[in-house]
């Protein structure tokens, strides 16, 4: 019998990061060979941040996936552990597909997809759990505990979240109802392999929602500030306006939830990002009490991308933390990201006027936080390489409207936009790394998050204004 574990491990273990690699990101977690698709397992046991992530090993398509396995103690450097999940099994010999972790017993648990797909083209998904001992011991799979979906529902069943309250097991799962609707279940449990389902907690067709796509991925339902958030990934949404303009979308509902009904009341749908790579985000709760997210910096259906010719494919974003602000959710990098920061440089109170450009930086992977005040007229920040590379990002005081653009770079289009809360003032705190850009917005009420693939190491960027604006804070590091 093949052992598909070993196979994957020695296929990563193999590998030696070609140093002409333009993209080989530097402080992201990125696969050593194949395809990286939704983060799973996000979670903290014993002081260890444990983050898996789907993986096929031996090419970069979305064949059959892996669960790969990294851990940090400090959610900055990580280190590849030995592959946690292969599919090896009848229930899911077509893929371990996404999940999530807990504890239980002082044993990290994971609960995962079980995916199956017949030659007849019928399709199987089970929620399947798997365990360890201890980080050294190899996981061992107990089978699933929720079969096939209930009725009314496709076999488009997947990606279950669970979390532990009052001595009763929760999760929720993406579904979809037999009429194409995309739906989130809630189950519960008191003993781990015997489940039940509630019913439906949010979709399409509910909750004076209506028609909002024909399938809801990767769920996460959390209380944060005596707010309850469901994150989710619907498929299927319609742009509207600057809305909705990637292939798949991902974004969260702020609400209420009765604990007793499991009534769950919610606002309108908000994407969590309005850059053109990012979905299937998960979120744990680490023991600072913090509310940490982790996502794909990638899209389904989007793989044709310039890192195939080194044989690897996408990447995780930075992690972030959440906070409720303003009745939303903003998102702010994890402190521990400014131990990478060297090299400082500095500038304040600096005025631009009629287009002048202040300042040309060397930047292939750097972090940089612009304040710009007094804004009057478009203002903006340019990224540019010698192989005609060109991204911009605008700001228009009138409408606040604050726009990234990369129509302008080789193999990459299109716009993607947002109105903001302030008119005259706008604050940047941006992550380049040599194949990605992640840009908080205002103290985090917006991230856009992208990956851009310059060939030259030479990284200009510049700071514009079509009528003026000061310069309050420039600050630039190096990152390690």
């Amino acid at each position: 019998m093949v052992d598909l574990l070993l196979e994957a491990d020695n296929a990563a273990s193999a590998v030696h990061c070609n140093i002409e690699d333009p993209f080989r990101l530097k402080y992201h977690i990125t696969p050593a060979v194949g395809l990286l698709n939704d983060p799973n397992g996000f979670i903290e046991h014993e002081g260890i941040y444990h983050l898996f992530y789907q993986w096929n090993p031996f090419e970069c398509a979305h064949g059959s996936k892996f669960w790969a396995h990294c851990i940090s103690d400090d959610l900055v450097n990580w280190r590849l552990l030995p592959t946690a999940m292969a599919p090896d099994q009848d229930y899911d010999k077509n893929g371990c597909y996404s999940g999530s972790a807990f504890v239980e017993n002082k044993k990290l648990m994971l609960f995962y997809t079980g995916n199956v797909k017949n030659k007849d083209g019928t399709r199987l998904s089970t929620q399947c759990i798997a365990e360890a001992n201890s980080l050294n011991d190899k996981f061992k799979k107990r089978g699933p505990v929720i079969d096939n979906p209930p009725a009314g529902y496709t076999a488009h069943f997947r990606d279950p979240k669970i979390w532990h309250d009052n001595g009763v097991w929760f999760c929720v799962i993406g579904a979809q109802t037999i009429d194409k609707k995309g739906q989130i279940l809630l189950y519960r449990a008191t003993n781990i392999n015997d489940w039940e389902l509630i019913g439906p907690l949010a979709g399409s067709g509910l909750n004076e929602l209506g028609d909002f796509g024909y399938m809801w991925e990767c769920p996460d339902f959390f209380e944060l500030d005596n707010n309850y958030i469901l994150i989710c990934s619907p498929q299927g949404i319609e742009i509207e306006g600057d809305k909705y303009h990637n292939k798949y979308q991902s974004g969260y509902f702020i609400g209420s939830y009765n604990l007793q009904n499991h009534e769950f009341k919610h606002n309108e749908f908000a994407e969590l990002d309005r850059g053109f790579e990012f979905y299937a985000p998960q979120t744990t709760i680490d023991s600072k009490g913090r509310r940490l997210m982790s996502a794909w910096m990638g899209i389904p259906e989007e793989d044709d991308q310039p890192t195939l010719v080194y044989n690897w494919l996408h990447a995780l974003t930075l992690v972030r933390e959440l906070k409720i602000k303003n009745g939303r959710l903003y998102q702010y990098p994890v402190e521990e990201l400014k131990q990478l920061r060297k090299n400082k440089l500095s500038y304040q109170d600096i005025l631009v006027s009629n287009s002048q450009s202040f300042a040309q930086i060397h930047a292939p992977c750097c972090e940089i936080e612009i304040e710009l005040n007094d804004i009057r007229g478009s203002c903006g920040v340019h990224f540019n390489a010698y192989d005609h590379y060109h991204i911009g990002l605008t700001f228009n005081p009138n409408n606040s409207k604050l726009s990234l653009d990369r129509n302008s770079t080789p193999n990459q289009s299109g716009v993607r936009s947002c109105a903001l809360l302030s008119k005259q003032s706008l604050k940047l705190h941006m992550f380049l790394d040599k194949s990605s850009i992640e840009i908080f917005v205002n103290d985090g009420e917006e991230v856009f998050t992208s990956r851009v693939f310059p060939l030259s190491e030479t990284r200009n960027i510049s700071i514009y204004s079509h009528g003026s604006c000061t310069i309050t804070k420039f600050d630039k590091y190096d990152l390690s």
